[in-house]
């Protein structure tokens, strides 16, 4: 009896979209990983910068001029995003969400400082935040981060949490939400499940391509601009520096 042979049904087509599919699902996770890199960056400087304002031998020689003058130093090591706002930034960003030091590699933890309290910080913070921190920094980017600690209200940010979670909306759209008095509106909306579906509907979501287009990616990552910067022009900058940061890291 003849055994029958089975012939496989890839043809060329199928080959071009199996690895486009592949180059979207890698490239998708290099974003992520950026991301998160520059978002713990962030938290790590505002961590210190804490624990300075709080223990630092000679802090009183600085006082309220501390982030101008860690500014100046930091801009003469070519380390970017380090202006005093972002300073300010980091530091608020750290006080807002100290859980996030739950989410630090074991590779990393060497980095954390000796912040007095910071466990109870974190206990007190996960307690108030609607979403565990590993789903906020796995959905969320540095620049949603830096929107969201501008809120005093801890309700009003647990609301943007949530929803800029559950509609995977992209920086651009929390902004505009947040203008539109979402959560305001939402407050005074008796049929608030009707309200979430029509702004849902209208939204813009996150995607990879969105994410590395911000300009705090771009100087962390140390991408240089040129006169047409093209979709494939930004995905190869990306994976040439991921690249370059993961074969550092072996050696």
């Amino acid at each position: 009896m003849e055994r029958k042979v089975k012939v496989s049904e890839m043809n060329f087509a199928a080959l071009i979209q199996a690895i486009r599919t592949i180059h979207e699902h890698f490239f998708a996770q290099a974003v992520r990983a950026v991301n998160v890199g520059l978002t713990l960056r962030n938290w790590f400087i505002g961590a210190h910068i804490a624990e300075f304002e709080l223990r630092g031998a000679d802090r009183a020689h600085y006082g309220d001029r501390l982030l101008d003058e860690l500014s100046q130093e930091l801009r003469k090591t070519d380390i970017s995003n380090t202006g005093r706002r972002q300073l300010y930034q980091y530091l608020a960003f750290f006080r807002t969400y100290p859980q996030i030091a739950r989410t630090v590699p074991a590779q990393s933890r060497m980095l954390l400082p000796e912040a007095t309290g910071l466990q109870k910080k974190v206990r007190t913070a996960s307690a108030q935040s609607a979403m565990p921190p590993e789903m906020l920094m796995n959905q969320l980017s540095y620049s949603h981060f830096e929107l969201l600690i501008g809120f005093d209200d801890d309700l009003k940010r647990r609301f943007y949490e949530v929803e800029c979670i559950r509609g995977q909306w992209s920086v651009r759209e929390l902004k505009r939400q947040i203008a539109n008095l979402y959560f305001e509106r939402s407050g005074l909306s008796k049929d608030k499940e009707k309200l979430a579906a029509i702004v849902q509907g209208g939204v813009e979501t996150q995607s990879p391509l969105l994410s590395i287009r911000d300009p705090y990616v771009f100087e962390f990552l140390g991408i240089k601009s040129r006169e047409v910067m093209g979709e494939s022009h930004l995905e190869d900058a990306l994976l040439d520096k991921v690249q370059s940061v993961e074969t550092k890291r072996r050696r």
